[in-house]
């Protein structure tokens, strides 16, 4: 199911996430979806684009690399 919205975005995402990692994970998971059919495939597609420009900092927070 693909999101409309980062509104639509689970709450692990829209709290923890800054807004462009929220956007990223909002695009991967969409096209990750189309393209494999598989929830859980595209929320793994959706967080390993976040990781290639997001890191935790040493207080658990999501920062840009």
């Amino acid at each position: 199911m693909p999101y409309e919205s980062l509104n639509e975005l689970p709450d692990a995402v829209k709290d923890n996430l800054p807004h462009h990692a929220q956007e990223i994970f909002k695009e991967a998971f969409n096209s990750a979806s189309e393209e494999y059919k598989e929830e859980d495939t595209a929320f793994k597609v959706a967080w390993s684009a976040v990781k290639k420009k997001y890191k935790k900092d040493d207080q658990d927070n999501w920062v840009e690399k």
